[in-house]
């Protein structure tokens, strides 16, 4: 009989909440994703050649977090983790193959758009191809312009461009186009990113206090034109970078982080022009690493800061990733947060601060607390957790400040490729190892074969996941450290096993092991680095 007055209060503590927020105006939400921008590309992360001074200036009049990760390595899988607040242990899409999200994937549109919200989407979806079940429109957003594809998205002067589910022509073209619209165009007039850009402001400036709006603007600035290595980073102008002595695709990537901040230049000042500045939670992150495609080397602006690994690594390089957040009023200016979070959490966030109810079962934080000032309220993660299958595949989790990472489809440990820190004793010893972590679950047994990139459609995503090899490398290190490999298996589990991430073995904390995964080695100062530094 005791429970019934707890029972009571915790209704009345809900009834006050919601109360509070129904009184409240709930702001509006401007999320800004970057395609392949690393942790090191923007002045407030330490960029010094290229300057991005209204990014800077988001950071200085709001939050920027130094341990933020994005949802993968690459940009689908990251995508799908941002939209449905699921880490890529539980996601439909884990690799950049063409995967639909599901009808049963509740999005973040979806959540916002039940509460009232106008939503829109500018820029690159991946998430759902023409024809499909999973286009915006049929995944909560009432506006769409630009590309379905992630291959098409690669072209910034495509033959067309989608607004919501139809072809809008372009006068670009494009000989030989492939299958999604990509390709290299012989004729190049209308340039994407600026027409998605301008038709995000349009929409933007019909915005009124009437009615709050999610606007998320999915930049493709700075991802190359792979299809037009090795001069890929394709820009309408070089502008002051054409001054400069650089190679021509450093020239052409610079220039495109230089338009990217123009353009959150331009969100700005409509904002304020609206009178909408003060009511509007504007976000900038990115998608995952820096990237070393179309020619561009992401060593040459230190895209990575002192991070180990690029796009497609799912060390800290690969996926620690800018993440900005700015509302006046409510965001203390100048602040930095060492918060422990990924895109995954945006989903808990935002449904918390608009009042809306996202879905049960998520892989979401909310980290509310910390942007309004009570960060001593702020839970944190257990473990934060990625799997990816392109390539040999990988899987990494992350712990308080340790994280691992494994190849399950490497080649067998060699005596002959010896990791940095085979003769460099630890001076700290990695935390116990939950015991739902340390056995294979039930039911699992060894495949046959590796992955694919991903599966074709309409192949059950449950036949692709489960299979993973007894591992070939083992790592559980410090942030600070490289991987060290291990023979002894560490059995991912099957996708009905509750909850991830997968086994992990006590043991390969602590043996002497040579690492066949790459023969680059790995520069003293990101050895060094702790896990709290930025």
């Amino acid at each position: 009989m005791r429970r019934y007055p707890r029972l009571l209060l915790l209704a009345l503590a809900g009834c006050t909440l919601t109360a509070a927020v129904a009184a409240t105006r709930r702001p509006n939400i401007v999320l800004i994703l970057a395609d392949d921008l690393g942790y090191g590309d923007l002045g407030c992360y330490g960029q010094t050649q290229i300057p991005t001074p209204h990014i800077d200036r988001l950071a200085r009049e709001g939050m920027r977090f130094t341990q933020f990760y994005a949802g993968a390595p690459v940009c689908a899988p990251s995508r799908n983790v941002l939209m449905t607040g699921q880490h890529t242990g539980h996601t439909q899409i884990r690799g950049n193959a063409k995967v639909d999200l599901r009808p049963e994937d509740i999005t973040l549109a979806q959540v916002l758009k039940s509460a009232g919200y106008f939503t829109a989407l500018y820029g690159k979806w991946g998430l759902g191809s023409e024809n499909s079940a999973a286009p915006p429109r049929k995944k909560g957003f009432d506006a769409f312009f630009g590309y379905l594809d992630q291959t098409h998205a690669h072209n910034y002067y495509p033959s067309f461009l989608v607004r919501d589910e139809q072809r809008v022509p372009l006068r670009n073209v494009v000989p030989q186009e492939g299958r999604y619209g990509q390709g290299v165009a012989a004729t190049r007039l209308d340039y994407s990113h600026d027409l998605i850009a301008d038709a995000a402001l349009t929409t933007l400036a019909r915005q009124t206090s009437a009615r709050p709006f999610f606007l998320y603007l999915a930049f493709t600035l700075p991802h190359a034109n792979n299809e037009k290595s090795p001069d890929g980073m394709e820009v309408p102008d070089l502008g002051a970078f054409a001054r400069t002595a650089w190679p021509g695709p450093e020239k052409g990537f610079a220039a495109m982080v230089a338009r990217l901040d123009r353009d959150v230049g331009r969100v700005l000042s409509q904002l304020k022009a609206a009178g909408l500045d003060d009511n509007t939670i504007v976000i900038l992150t990115s998608d995952n690493g820096p990237h070393r495609e179309g020619g561009h080397d992401a060593d040459f602006f230190n895209s990575r800061g002192s991070l180990r690994g690029y796009k497609r690594d799912l060390y800290e390089g690969g996926i620690r990733v800018p993440f900005v957040v700015r509302w006046p009023g409510h965001i203390g200016a100048g602040q930095s947060s060492d918060f422990v979070g990924y895109l995954g959490d945006v989903m808990a966030t935002l449904a918390e601060l608009a009042g809306a109810s996202p879905p049960a079962h998520l892989d979401s934080l909310s980290f509310a607390p910390t942007l309004l000032g009570r960060a001593a309220a702020q839970p944190p993660h257990e473990f934060l957790y990625w799997e990816f299958y392109e390539g040999r595949s990988a899987q990494a989790v992350r712990f308080g400040d340790w994280k691992a990472v494994r190849s399950p489809w490497a080649p067998a440990p060699s005596s002959s490729t010896t990791s940095p820190l085979t003769a460099r004793r630890r001076r700290t010893s990695p935390p116990p190892i939950p015991p739902r972590w340390s056995a294979p679950a039930p039911g699992w047994t060894k495949p046959t074969s590796p992955p694919r990139s991903g599966p074709r459609r309409g192949e059950k995503i449950r036949r692709w996941r489960a299979r993973a090899s007894p591992a070939a490398c083992t790592a559980v290190t410090p942030l600070s450290c490289a991987p060290c490999c291990s023979p002894r298996s560490w059995a991912p589990a099957p996708p009905s096993a509750q909850p991830h991430p997968p086994s992990f073995p006590a043991s390969s904390t602590t043996v002497p092991c040579s690492c066949p995964t790459s023969g680059r080695s790995v520069p003293r100062a990101a050895r060094s680095r702790s896990a709290t530094s930025p």
